[in-house]
């Protein structure tokens, strides 16, 4: 999984591409600590199939959104009522503890609930819409084949890939060959 986007609900978009990242709660685990939405030590037993689909969820209805401000084309008002609705919930709650060795570390105070997380998420999706400066940095990824969407926040905004890495390399190995091709040819 990564987290490179630049928020923490485009994060949760891209767990979709290219395959599903979170078909179960054992992924859905590794997400929410990759987030940063759970500290470390967080003991997350009850996440199962039905936390897994409550994101997936969300993740649709984000990405519904996201798309349309992409694309300058209408919100879809289902959508965003229901990200509406569960950024409305209680965010989980943190505290600062010390941990074995005197450190003061964050945990999450009473347990930790999925629909709190949802709102977390859904908050940000929230703060992301409506904030002009981000939705101006909204990007999709110029890599051939890639559907990820990112927050460019490269100094004069010129970012074309969400990975410079993984697609920006891609293109560059493909332009080579494209051009090693046609010096062949002639």
């Amino acid at each position: 999984m990564r987290f490179d986007t630049g928020r923490v609900c485009l994060d949760l978009v891209a767990t979709f591409t290219p395959h599903e990242a979170i078909p179960d709660g054992d992924e859905l685990r590794v997400w929410l600590a990759g987030a940063g939405l759970v500290p470390d030590r967080t003991p997350l037993a009850r996440v199962g199939p039905d936390w897994a689909a409550a994101f997936r969820s969300l993740r649709a209805d984000v990405e519904t959104l996201v798309r349309a401000e992409l694309l300058g084309t209408d919100t879809d008002e289902n959508a965003l009522a229901r990200v509406n609705a569960l950024a409305a919930g209680p965010p989980p709650g943190l505290c600062a503890v010390r941990d074995q060795e005197g450190h003061l570390v964050r945990e999450l105070c009473g347990g930790v609930e999925c629909g709190a997380l949802l709102a977390a998420v859904a908050r940000d999706a929230v703060e992301l819409l409506t904030d002009p400066g981000d939705r101006a940095l909204l990007r999709a990824c110029a890599g051939d084949g890639c559907t990820r969407v990112y927050l460019d926040t490269s100094r004069g905004h010129r970012r074309r890939w969400c990975s410079s890495e993984r697609c920006g390399n891609r293109e560059r190995v493909a332009r080579h060959r494209r051009r090693a091709l046609a010096a062949g040819s002639r």
